[in-house]
């Protein structure tokens, strides 16, 4: 059923919509904010990974409003 989902053609297609939908001149914004995303997703499961105990104390002090 998901085998033939995204071919070269499909998303030459989005592309095409998104081109048309945003503009070029937005689209190196789009990219550099996705891009931030991805690595922050990235760099947040590694730190989970190295020490899980570490990350909820950082994730509760974070959370806490100032004294």
């Amino acid at each position: 059923m998901i085998e033939g989902l995204l071919q070269p053609m499909h998303l030459v297609l989005i592309l095409g919509i998104v081109m048309i939908f945003f503009g070029p001149k937005r689209l190196p914004e789009l990219g550099k904010g996705l891009g931030e995303s991805i690595r922050g997703f990235k760099d947040g499961m590694a730190r989970l990974h190295e020490d899980p105990q570490t990350v909820k104390v950082t994730e509760t002090q974070n959370q806490l409003p100032p004294a």
